[in-house]
């Protein structure tokens, strides 16, 4: 068992992004009984809508399981109060700085990780008193770092400045991917867009079969004025491509995102208005599957990647 298991209580060193429309209870309580992590996505939950999906979660399972909650959250406040008198187990935080709430949350029995783009920022994370931060490179879906750099890159470089557990995040949704990670140094991995095509997300049918037949070198990362953010090719992201190619202003771009937008495409199925976040592991995903069946995969193709390579590993 490596230090990230020991320090979460889990079994194989997985967690499921905490995604916006696809991360409900049923999803994190599957991942946490499969011996993975499981998440409840704050980001795109009314308060009572959250004390809903703990509620349920704790309900169905007694493993380790956790919330994502976005630090630019409109009522993070209330969202917080939430999650500490509810004891959350473990919660994960993204966009903005943990300094504030990784104390308060440590007081309430949780363990906190933090999302990090950068070697600099895991840095400032550990000094917050993070147990863990998970480091996540451009090709991941939804919203991403401004360096734009890619996984392969920035694990080595986390690793190298902080002596907490590293989690690697983006372009990961194979066992091959979590050996190549483990190799540069990390601890586990996070997956996201593997569990967002879930039988067990919440997303809708529709978004999830538009995936599934998408192919290579389909997502692009758009909205840099607004915020990173990588989306799937269709109607809607190709505006937003030609918006930004004529020199759109931020406030342009805030204005045709509009409300919604992202609710629309992944939750209501609408693909062709819709922004329809997902990342470029996308292209290995074409078939529905469960998430035991992913967590199987998952551990016995990594399992064969570790097995095949133990011989060739010798000295250069």
């Amino acid at each position: 068992m490596n230090r990230l298991c020991r320090l979460l209580n889990i079994e194989l060193p997985v967690i499921a992004g905490g995604m916006v429309w696809c991360s409900g209870w049923r999803l994190a309580s599957a991942v946490s009984n499969n011996g993975g992590l499981g998440l409840i996505g704050a980001g795109s939950m009314h308060p009572d809508t959250l004390r809903y999906h703990i509620e349920q979660c704790a309900q169905a399972t007694n493993k380790t399981w956790g919330v994502n909650i976005p630090l630019m959250y409109p009522q993070l406040d209330e969202i917080m109060d939430i999650v500490i008198s509810s004891k959350v187990p473990v919660v994960v935080t993204s966009a903005g700085s943990p300094k504030l709430w990784t104390d308060k949350l440590h007081k309430a029995g949780s363990k906190v990780l933090h999302v990090v783009s950068s070697a600099k920022f895991a840095k400032k994370s550990e000094e917050a008193g993070v147990d863990a931060v998970i480091a996540e490179g451009f090709e991941a879906g939804g919203h991403n770092g401004r360096e734009e750099t890619t996984t392969l890159c920035l694990i080595p470089q986390v690793v190298n400045a902080v002596n907490i557990p590293v989690v690697a995040a983006g372009g990961i949704a194979l066992g091959r991917s979590i050996a190549a990670v483990m190799a540069l140094g990390a601890d586990g991995v996070q997956i996201g867009t593997r569990f967002a095509l879930s039988e067990e997300s919440s997303a809708s049918e529709a978004f999830k079969e538009y995936c599934r037949n998408s192919g290579e070198g389909t997502t692009m990362l758009t909205l840099k004025k607004v915020s990173p953010t990588r989306l799937l090719d269709n109607e809607f992201s190709r505006s937003v491509i030609a918006e930004e190619a004529n020199g759109a202003s931020k406030e342009q771009l805030q204005e045709m995102m509009g409300k919604g937008r992202a609710k629309m495409g992944i939750f209501e199925g609408q693909i062709n208005e819709g922004m329809l976040e997902i990342g470029q592991a996308v292209s290995h995903i074409n078939k529905s599957e469960t998430v035991a069946d992913i967590m199987q995969d998952l551990q016995l193709t990594y399992e064969a990647v570790v097995k095949r390579l133990s011989p060739r590993l010798r000295p250069m």
